[in-house]
C-alpha cells in the first residue's frame, strides 16, 4: 500500500513538472517597434529615421508604447501586452496609503487586449514585476495612485475586448528600475514580455 502511494506521488509531480515545466521564454521584440508609433514631436520622427546607431539587439528590445503577443498554458488563451506608460515615482492616489521608509512607488499602465479565442480569466497584477539595474527583482503592491485607474484584481476578459490599468512596484528609493515584465496565468506561463524602462 505505501509502495501505491509513494508511485501515485511520483507520477502527480512529474506531471505537474511538465505541466509548469515547459520551455521558459523571455521576449524582448515588439510586435512594432516604439518608434513607429504615434509621435506628437516630428523632430523625434526623424530621428528614429536615421541609420540606426545602436546595435540590432538593442533596437529591437520592447520599450514603453509597444505591444508584445504573449501565450497561456492552454490552446487559445493569447494577449496582445502594451506598456502605455510608466510613472517614477508614482504618487498615491491618497493621504492614507504610502511607501514604507526608504521605499517609492513606480507604475506601468498595461493595455490587455485579448486575442485568443478563450476568455482571459486572471489577476493580471500577479504576473507583472519590475527589475533595477542591480538584478534586483520586485513585485506588484496594492496601491491607487494619482497616474490613474488601477488594474482590475479579477479580469475575466473576452476574446475581442481588453483590460486597461495601472499596476504598481514598490521599490527601494535609491534603485534604477531597468525593465518590466508580464506573462499570463497568474505569471507561471512559460512566455514571459520585456520592456525596457530606459
Amino acid at each position: 500500500m505505501h509502495r501505491i502511494t509513494v508511485a501515485a506521488v511520483a507520477a502527480v509531480l512529474l506531471l505537474t513538472a511538465t505541466a509548469c515545466g515547459g520551455a521558459d521564454e523571455v521576449t524582448t521584440k515588439p510586435n512594432k517597434p516604439a518608434a513607429a508609433a504615434e509621435t506628437a514631436d516630428p523632430a523625434v520622427e526623424e530621428v528614429t529615421e536615421e541609420p540606426a546607431e545602436p546595435t540590432p539587439s538593442k533596437a529591437e528590445d520592447a520599450a514603453i508604447g509597444d505591444t508584445i503577443t504573449l501565450k497561456g498554458f492552454e490552446d487559445g488563451e493569447q494577449l496582445d501586452v502594451t506598456v502605455k506608460k510608466w510613472v517614477d515615482p508614482a504618487k498615491g492616489g491618497d493621504e492614507f496609503f504610502a511607501p514604507e521608509d526608504g521605499n517609492r512607488w513606480v507604475g506601468a499602465q498595461f493595455e490587455l487586449v485579448n486575442t485568443g479565442t478563450k476568455v482571459y480569466s486572471d489577476s493580471p497584477s500577479n504576473g507583472a514585476q519590475v527589475a533595477d539595474t542591480d538584478g534586483q527583482r520586485f513585485g506588484t503592491t496594492f496601491a491607487d495612485i494619482t497616474a490613474g485607474p488601477s488594474m482590475t484584481s479579477d479580469a475575466k476578459v473576452p476574446p475581442g475586448e481588453k483590460a486597461l490599468g495601472w499596476i504598481v512596484f514598490e521599490v527601494p528609493r535609491g534603485s534604477k528600475v531597468a525593465t518590466i515584465q508580464f506573462a499570463m496565468n497568474s505569471g507561471m506561463a512559460d512566455q514571459t514580455g520585456q520592456w525596457k524602462v530606459s
